[in-house]
């Protein structure tokens, strides 16, 4: 089988967001969960839902809390319960914002699908930490504690940091040598020319 590799050019990345399809649409409105329900969910986001209490966190209207009206797929927003703007005609209109600078504090749980994805992620999750405590007494590490196991995640994810962090600047600096080798070489070869010139004037 083919291994396909990551887009990471920005059109293709901008293509790809405004003709996905619905079920990946319905992934790209995840917004985070306030603390109280992440810790009741056992999960850290969800996508957003009509009738989800949601606080902004990002922009002018920072902190304002309300109730999510309407979610717009096609262009990727949602509208909030008196989030609105007056037009200059007097009509009131709705104010638009984006999914990820919202966080969700109440979660509308009227559809049975919903209760049984937030069942399973959380079933996910206690069988993903007993593993990983099953895998940490294999070592034979003694007294496993969630907060010892948490730690050790959170070393994982710097040591990684670190090494993408290595990579880069190797990268760049992989680059900058490149660039002046090819700068250096343009040099000289300007200066072959001019001397060509010159000898051929002299002739």
């Amino acid at each position: 089988m083919q291994m396909t590799k990551p887009v990471t050019k920005p059109s293709k990345q901008r293509k790809m967001i405004y003709q996905a399809p619905k079920h990946v649409r319905y992934k790209l409105f995840a917004a985070p969960l306030s603390p109280e329900l992440r810790a009741k969910y056992k999960t850290r986001s969800i996508p957003v839902k009509s009738g989800d209490t949601v606080r902004i966190m990002r922009g002018d209207r920072k902190g304002m809390e309300g109730k999510v009206t309407r979610v717009d797929r096609k262009k990727y927003r949602i509208y909030i319960e008196g989030l609105t703007r007056e037009k200059v005609d007097g009509t009131t209109i709705f104010i638009p914002i984006h999914p990820s600078k919202v966080m969700i504090t109440q979660l509308n749980l009227d559809d049975k699908w919903r209760r049984k994805i937030l069942e399973r992620k959380a079933k996910e999750k206690i069988e993903f930490k007993e593993k990983k405590i099953e895998k940490v007494e294999e070592a034979g590490e003694k007294e496993i504690t969630p907060e010892k196991i948490e730690e050790k995640t959170v070393k994982e994810k710097k040591a990684k940091k670190r090494r993408r962090v290595k990579k880069k600047a190797a990268e760049k600096k992989k680059r900058v040598k490149k660039e002046k080798k090819t700068e250096k070489s343009k040099k000289i070869r300007k200066k072959k020319s001019t001397t060509r010139k010159k000898t051929e004037g002299e002739k």
